[in-house]
């Protein structure tokens, strides 16, 4: 029975893994946005900072110099929980510091959703609600792109994820990689098959009228995430704007890059317990493939678990000395084959390099180091099973203080 759980369990993933493969094929092209609209739109740019003294003048600077009518957008800076300077520099910098202290609900999804509380008491009234990090930078066309989608019927919108430091550490080229990969060969096949995009946690932008009528409800350590399903549950697919561009800092150790992971993991056990079968369940009932798919992206978390899991059971079988006990997919199938898999899987990531214009050598030689940085997620989602039940929000530290021109003069 246990050899019959195994295989069944090698399949299933064999099948998710067809699954993502079969999406990055849509990736491969991009159509240009051609739809341009005036500036119209009124923004409340919302800043989620604790104890971020060190960047978050940077970015309040980014934010003054961006090609948007200054009358049409207004900058708050969510101090939550600061022990620092953030507020201070916040209203030197002629800039609404909200301050905010409740010690007991910590973390980015509760300051969110005190904040847009706070936002609807005000008397001026605002047509979309963009948040951003405290160690972000973006582009000086991001609101006229946000404007653009608002005006073209999105409610939900999620930027160009991309990193402002990938040249730091071995750790932050791996962080890069990724988003070069998700945006490429995850977001874009979405978008081209108009099914739901996945919010980023930075560099989104939602339609105000449609956060007052389903509320915030993300206190999840993966907020964005959980607000994602949200959306998808009532038929609202988050949209992505290929266009808009904001720039995150990235962890240089890979002790703050584990720890970083971890809560991430946590948090995505939590919203795939809580969220998975009932919007499957509501997917294969209405038959909508967005919802389907968005519950299947929820469930990779347990796609990584048991990939583990089940790797290591069948390591230790085949090290063993004896007869083995356990079947293995690979049983049936010919080693050229899985060597093929294997090989097409790796280089969907030096593919979405190549498709997102990246130049950089020293990016394409991190690709040596990468299968380091993937294998680490394993024994973090395995620890992050284990303690899912931790909903304690860490923070993680930001020190690079990094202008847009920097940047953008070392641009990969």
């Amino acid at each position: 029975m246990l050899d019959i759980i195994i295989l069944a369990v090698q399949v299933l993933l064999a099948i998710l893994g067809g699954y993502s493969l079969f999406f990055s094929f849509f990736g491969f092209y991009r159509k240009k946005r051609t739809s341009h609209f005036n500036a119209q739109k009124r923004f409340a740019v919302l800043i989620a900072a604790h104890n971020e003294e060190k960047v978050v003048g940077a970015l309040i600077d980014n934010l003054k110099q961006l090609d948007y009518p200054k009358e049409l957008y207004d900058v708050f800076v969510i101090c939550d929980n600061c022990s620092d300077q953030t507020a201070d520099i916040a209203k030197q910098m002629g800039v609404y510091a909200c301050v905010r202290n409740n010690p007991s609900l910590r973390g980015k999804g509760y300051a969110i959703e005190w904040m847009l509380k706070e936002l609807w008491k005000m008397p001026k009234a605002y047509d979309g609600v963009v948040i951003l990090d405290a160690d972000n930078l973006v582009n000086a066309d991001f609101l006229q792109h946000m404007n653009n989608e608002l005006c073209s019927g999105s409610k939900v919108i999620q930027a160009y994820l991309d990193t402002k430091n990938p040249g730091d550490s071995w750790i932050t080229a791996a962080y890069a990689i990724t988003y070069w990969f998700c945006n490429r060969l995850w977001q874009l096949p979405r978008t081209n098959l108009k099914l739901a995009n996945f919010l980023g946690g930075t560099g989104m932008c939602f339609d105000s009228g449609l956060l007052k009528e389903m509320g915030w409800g993300a206190t999840s350590l993966v907020e964005d995430l959980e607000f994602t399903v949200r959306c998808v549950q009532r038929g609202i697919n988050p949209t992505m704007s290929y266009d808009a561009k904001v720039y995150d800092e990235k962890p240089l150790t890979f002790k703050a890059s584990a720890r970083q992971r971890l809560r991430w993991m946590q948090g995505h056990f939590d919203v795939a317990r809580r969220y998975f079968f009932p919007l499957l369940w509501q997917g294969i009932k209405e038959r909508s493939w967005a919802k389907i798919d968005t519950a299947i992206y929820t469930f990779n978390v347990y796609n990584v678990l048991l990939g583990f899991v089940f790797s290591v059971i069948l390591w230790v079988d085949v090290a063993l000395p004896g007869t083995r006990h356990f079947t293995s997919l690979y049983d049936y199938m010919p080693t050229w084959l899985m060597a093929v898999v294997t090989a097409t899987v790796y280089l969907g990531f030096p593919i979405a390099m190549m498709l997102e214009k990246v130049k950089s050598w020293k990016m394409y030689a991190s690709l040596i180091t990468y299968p380091i940085y993937l294998a680490s997620w394993w024994p973090i989602t395995l620890y992050a099973f284990f303690t899912q039940n931790n909903k304690q929000w860490s923070h993680t530290q930001h020190t690079r203080v990094i202008r847009l021109e920097d940047v953008k003069s070392k641009q990969v």
